[in-house]
Order: structure tokens, then C-alpha cells, then sequence
């Protein structure tokens, strides 16, 4: 409670992982290869990293494919450690990060081999101008690809109210993304959907992120959790939500040609 004796406001669960160092996406490092596979990301020379966190996806594509990255991020706290990330990781030469907004891109028409995001359409109110924006970047011939969750079983009403005072996107259904799909006006789209495995997914979210960085954020998320109130009511809203939450959701990885 605050002082005047209401409760007191939790910090937005992407501002608690951008105060923490931490970001994550349903299918972990899987989706992420599988995702990169249908993109052709071997073929690209430009790539542009939607919603980059901290740098993780931008990091390994410019590590493993050696072509030029830019990541960007609504977070100028994330920005910063995408920077540190690439820093640590010697790749500082093919990544840049800057802030900046996926429904209004900061970036000429017709510029990027691939552009992809994962779990970052999930918060976007205006997941069609979103997507026409990421279209509009894309080379003619170029890829856009996501990863994306939604609901296999709707949860209950009550339940539903828990996820978003916890997390707070609106995660649409199968059929949802479908739609938007359908109309982005790319060619040759494809929508593959995953299932989550509970107990994969924690071991794939450590390998995505990594045990050293790991470690370092779960000790700022203790320091912050002590000090910090909208960061302790934050996590207490993460912990309301039940395991089982993981086994009504599902992941597609949608690819389509410009």
C-alpha cells in the first residue's frame, strides 16, 4: 500500500524484465532456429530484429550468419543491454540497436532481407499496422517472419484477468493470427503451430538466454524485489498465475514472401 492507503501500482511486466535484464519468448531457442530456417536467414545480408530485448536473437544471427543487424526496441533500458550483450559477445561491428516503435518504423521502404519479431505483436494494440509496417521494410523478395503465442484453451474469465494484471497483452487465438496473415499481402505465407511442453520450455529459456546472464539478472531481480515496490508487486502478479497456464498456450511461427 502507499501512503495515502491505496494499493500500491505493480511496474508493467516489460518494465520489470527491462529493469532485470531479462526477456523471453515462447519455443525458446527452437522457435527461434526454426523461425530464422524459413526466413532464409542465410541468404540475408541486412536483418532487422523487432522487439530485440536484450539482443539475444540480433546477437546469435550476426554471431552465427555474419550479416548486418539492427535491433530495435520500445525500451531504451533493453537498447542498453542489447549494446552490453553485443559488447560481451564481440560482435559489436555487425549489430546496432536503437528505440523505436513497430507500428511507425524508423526506416526507408524496401530495406531489410528479413524482418521478424518474436512475442512482441502479443502487446501491440494495432497488430495490423504492425505488420504492415514490417512488410513495408521488407525487400521485395525479402522475408517477414514471427513468432507469436495464442490460446489453445481460453482460460477462464477469472483466470484471463490474472494473465493480463500479470503480463498484460491481449493474446489472440490460432484463428486470429490466421486472419492477420491472410491479410498482410505477402506471398507464400506459412503458419506452423507448436504446442508448449512445460518442462522444455524452462530448459530452453535458460539455453536461449544463458546460465552467466541468467545468474546475473535473477541477482538484480532479488536486489530489485527487495527494493524496489512496483518491481515486488510486479513479480507477486507473475507468481499469481498458475503453471498451467503454459499447457493452454500455444506457438506459430508464420513466415511469408514480400
Amino acid at each position: 500500500m502507499t501512503a495515502n492507503g491505496q494499493p500500491r501500482a505493480a511496474a508493467s511486466f516489460l518494465d520489470m524484465q527491462a529493469s532485470v535484464g531479462i526477456t523471453k519468448h515462447i519455443g525458446g531457442i527452437e522457435a527461434t532456429n526454426e523461425l530464422l530456417s524459413l526466413c532464409r536467414i542465410g541468404e540475408a545480408r541486412e536483418v532487422l530484429n523487432v522487439g530485440c530485448g536484450i539482443g539475444v536473437g540480433s546477437v546469435l544471427i550476426a554471431k552465427k550468419y555474419a550479416c548486418h543487424v539492427v535491433g530495435i526496441d520500445l525500451s531504451e533500458k533493453m537498447v542498453e543491454w542489447s549494446r552490453r550483450r553485443a559488447r560481451e559477445q564481440g560482435v559489436e561491428n555487425l549489430v546496432e540497436f536503437h528505440t523505436a516503435d513497430v507500428t511507425d518504423l524508423p526506416f526507408n521502404t524496401d530495406r531489410f532481407d528479413v524482418v521478424f519479431a518474436e512475442s512482441v505483436l502479443i502487446f501491440v494494440e494495432d497488430k495490423t499496422q504492425a505488420i504492415r509496417e514490417c512488410v513495408r521494410v521488407t525487400r521485395p523478395g525479402g522475408r517477414v517472419g514471427l513468432n507469436e503465442g495464442y490460446w489453445i484453451t481460453r482460460p477462464s474469465a477469472d483466470l484471463l484477468d490474472r494473465v493480463r494484471v500479470a503480463i498484460g497483452p491481449h493474446v489472440p487465438t490460432l484463428e486470429d493470427w490466421r486472419g492477420l496473415w491472410d491479410g498482410s499481402g505477402l506471398k507464400e505465407r506459412e503458419i506452423h503451430s507448436h504446442q508448449v511442453d512445460p518442462r522444455g520450455e524452462l530448459k530452453s529459456r535458460i539455453e536461449w538466454i544463458g546460465w552467466r546472464w541468467l545468474l546475473r539478472a535473477w541477482g538484480r531481480a532479488l536486489r530489485l524485489y527487495l527494493q524496489n515496490p512496483a518491481i515486488r508487486q510486479s513479480i507477486k502478479d507473475q507468481l499469481d498465475v498458475p503453471p498451467e497456464l503454459l499447457r493452454m498456450l500455444g506457438y506459430a511461427v508464420m513466415v511469408g514472401m514480400k
